[in-house]
């Protein structure tokens, strides 16, 4: 079992953990198309802060405008960072156990109510 999944919002200004074993679950999917569109607005962000500090007329306003959008994408994508990199050390461990053990994944397992059914 994985350890639980960061998800890419918040609980009352605190991280939300998803705990399930089901990387394509209802909520897992969500939160994989939360990931990507914070992903894609940080790019779209990231332009338009390029042409604001680009123009030497921008106001005071508009720099802290563009300043507050920015800290607020980069929020979001270290989000997105340290919840793939946990998962991806989950599956580098869920890897070496395997290599081990002698387990290459490919091999049918029984589930432990298999197992009990068997007896």
């Amino acid at each position: 079992m994985n350890r639980p999944r960061l998800l890419p919002w918040s609980e009352d200004g605190k991280r939300a953990y998803l705990d399930t074993d089901d990387p394509n679950g209802v909520i897992s999917r969500l939160a994989d198309e939360m990931e990507e569109a914070q992903l894609v607005i940080g790019h779209e962000v990231f332009a338009a802060a390029r042409q604001v500090l680009g123009d030497p007329e921008a106001s005071r306003a508009e720099l802290r405008f563009t300043a507050m959008r920015l800290v607020e994408c980069l929020f979001d994508a270290l989000r997105v960072a340290d919840s793939r990199g946990e998962r991806l050390a989950d599956d580098e461990d869920g890897d070496d156990k395997d290599a081990a053990s002698g387990d290459d994944g490919d091999e049918d397992t029984m589930s432990s109510v298999e197992q009990e059914a068997e007896r």
